[in-house]
C-alpha cells in the first residue's frame, strides 16, 4: 500500500505509468479508504487488515493476483473518466486472459449480495467468469495523477501467475503500443515508500481511524 501511494505521488516527476504486479506474504485483507474499521472486522476472519490509499469494498488477499497502474496527469488515461478507466483496465485483463484461452466477460450491469465486500455480486465492467467476479479495481485520482489497485482471483484453473503477467505485457505492447522496460523505485520513491510504512500503514491510528 505504501510503494503505491508513493507511486501515485512521484507520478509527475516519473513521467510514464507504472504496472506494478506484488503478491502477499500472509494471508491478509485490504478495504477501502472510506470504510469503517470495525465493520471490516465483522466481515472477514483475515488479518491482518490494511486501509487501501483507493476506495472500493473488502478485498481478501489470501490468494489473490494483486496489481496496480499509476498514471501521471500528461497520459491520456488520466483524463479518461472514472467508469471508462474501469472498463478498459479490465478489457485489458479480459484480452490478457484470452491470450491463455480463458474466456471472461465484462458485467453488463450491477448485481450486489453482500454489502462493502468486493467480491460478493459484482459492478458494471467487473470481470466474470462463468458469472462469477473474478477481477475488481479501485482508483483514486488526485493532482499527482491516478492510482488503479486491483485484484483478481484466479479461476480454479491450471493458470500460472507468470504466465497472466506476461500476457498482461504482450497485450499492452500489441493492443496499445506499450514499450516496457524494467522499473526500479529509485532511492528518493524507496525512502518516502519506507516513510508511509512506519507513519501511516502499520499504524493503528490509520488503519483504524474511522
Amino acid at each position: 500500500m505504501a510503494l503505491d501511494e508513493a507511486l501515485l505521488q512521484a507520478a509527475p516527476r516519473l513521467g510514464q505509468p507504472v504496472l506494478r504486479f506484488y503478491g502477499w506474504t500472509e494471508a491478509a485483507a485490504s478495504f477501502g479508504y472510506f470504510q469503517k474499521h470495525a465493520e471490516i472486522e465483522r466481515l472477514t476472519p483475515l488479518r491482518p487488515l490494511v486501509r487501501r490509499p483507493t476506495g472500493g469494498g473488502l478485498v481478501p488477499h489470501d490468494a489473490d493476483w494483486t496489481y496496480s497502474l499509476a498514471f501521471p496527469p500528461v497520459d491520456g488515461w488520466y483524463r479518461l473518466s472514472a467508469i471508462e478507466s474501469y472498463r478498459r483496465v479490465h478489457e485489458w485483463i479480459r484480452t490478457a486472459f484470452a491470450r491463455l484461452d480463458l474466456t471472461t466477460e465484462l458485467a453488463p450491469a450491477c448485481r450486489k449480495t453482500l454489502p462493502g465486500q468486493c467480491f460478493q455480486g459484482h459492478e458494471m465492467f467487473d470481470l466474470l467468469w462463468h458469472g462469477r467476479k473474478i477481477a475488481g479495481a479501485a482508483q483514486r485520482r488526485t493532482r499527482d495523477g491516478l492510482l488503479i489497485q486491483g485484484s483478481v482471483q484466479p479461476p480454479a484453473l491450471a493458470l500460472a501467475r507468470a504466465n497472466w503477467e506476461q500476457a498482461m505485457c504482450e497485450e499492452a505492447r500489441a493492443g496499445q503500443g506499450a514499450e516496457w522496460v524494467t522499473f526500479e523505485p529509485d532511492a528518493l520513491l524507496a525512502k518516502h515508500a519506507q516513510a508511509l510504512v512506519r507513519q501511516k500503514y502499520s499504524q493503528a491510528s490509520y488503519n483504524e481511524k474511522r
